[in-house]
């Protein structure tokens, strides 16, 4: 055991550590001979170890990188940040604008050639053109009439003329009395007791009981009594000369209708007169500026007034005090009917007419005179 050079007092014991070499330093009690020297080191086994210095233009090209990384990074993500921005503000201020084109849209060829068309080429259309009228021209043409359906081609309502035959109007029958005068046979005298009337029927509500009334006549049996009373048909016997065939009647005159057309006709009065008071209003008596509703455009009177009538009987209340207009109107070389309806104070009360015949799924328009 080494003695303690200095004679610290804890080792006075007589211990003392053992010096280490790592850690001594130099000219230290514990340094030892075997040690690191630099220069002895430079050129020993370790010297060749050792790395060489860079050089100072690889530093140079290395910071030369970083820097072009760090500005390439910087540049990106200003470019995100300003692409993003334009993005979002893209729907604001990015509306295109497209530039027109130079020159007319349309041109007119020079020679076009073909037909003229009717109603082209007039004065009035200038108007709409230009804007205002073109001068006096030298010749002047009239639109042709419109086309029109012949008379047979006419349904039977359009056709006007025709009157239901009256019953005076009938052509006499002779007299067979004069006639049989004539002939040398006198005329038998009339019974004394006059004829049974006619009783008309029972009228019968219920089907049970109309039904049970026709079952007991057609079961109950005649009277004989009542059979017997009723008196043989008389008739002249053939062997008198001059009446084996009566006189046959003169036929009536032709202006009679049809029975189903006298029946129709009936009909269609009798449904005018259970509709509620209105009265028809020419068009051309109505002022300028009043208040109209318009029910529908049919091909010919006919239909419009079926459709008034139609109108009048399901809202008997709303239509009364109204007034029917019919007004024929062309369009396009085709006529046809506006069924009108007036007696409006003003708009509102009309578009309150209108309200609720459209909630019952029918037409109505409100329109003005003018």
């Amino acid at each position: 055991m080494a003695a303690d050079p200095k004679g610290y007092g804890q080792y006075r014991g007589g211990y003392a550590p053992e010096p280490d070499p790592d850690y001594a330093d130099d000219g230290g009690p514990y340094a030892t001979a075997v040690w690191w020297n630099p220069a002895e080191d430079a050129e020993g086994e370790f010297g060749a170890e050792l790395p060489e210095p860079r050089s100072k233009m690889r530093r140079t090209a290395q910071k030369f990188v970083n820097s072009a990384g760090a500005l390439t990074s910087l540049a990106l993500i200003v470019g995100l940040g300003v692409w993003g921005y334009k993005l979002a503000v893209r729907d604001v201020t990015g509306v295109p604008v497209i530039a027109a084109l130079e020159g007319p849209a349309r041109v007119a060829p020079e020679n076009p050639g073909g037909e003229l068309a009717q109603h082209t080429g007039l004065a009035v259309n200038t108007v709409a053109a230009v804007g205002e009228a073109a001068g006096t021209a030298n010749e002047l043409r009239l639109a042709p009439y419109p086309t029109s359906l012949a008379d047979e081609d006419l349904p039977m309502a359009a056709m006007g003329g025709v009157s239901l035959a009256r019953r005076d109007h009938l052509a006499p029958v002779e007299a067979v009395q004069p006639i049989a005068a004539a002939r040398g046979v006198p005329p038998e005298p009339l019974p004394d007791e006059a004829p049974e009337p006619i009783l008309d029927p029972p009228v019968v509500a219920d089907t049970d009981a109309a039904v049970a009334l026709a079952l007991d006549e057609a079961l109950a049996e005649p009277a004989p009594a009542a059979a017997a009373a009723t008196p043989a048909p008389r008739a002249i016997p053939a062997s008198v000369p001059g009446v084996a065939r009566s006189p046959r009647p003169q036929p009536r005159s032709q202006g009679a209708l049809p029975t189903g057309v006298v029946a129709l006709a009936a009909a269609d009065a009798a449904a005018e007169a259970a509709l509620p008071g209105f009265s028809d209003i020419d068009p051309s008596t109505l002022p300028a500026g009043t208040r109209l509703v318009q029910l529908g455009a049919f091909d010919n009177e006919a239909q419009a007034r079926d459709e008034w009538n139609r109108i009048a009987l399901k809202f008997g209340p709303l239509m009364a005090g109204k007034g029917r207009v019919i007004q024929p109107a062309e369009s396009a070389g085709r006529v046809f009917y506006r069924l009108r309806a007036t007696g409006f104070g003003d708009l509102a009360d009309a578009r309150r007419f209108c309200a609720a015949l459209v909630g019952k799924d029918l037409h109505c328009i409100p329109v003005q005179v003018r």
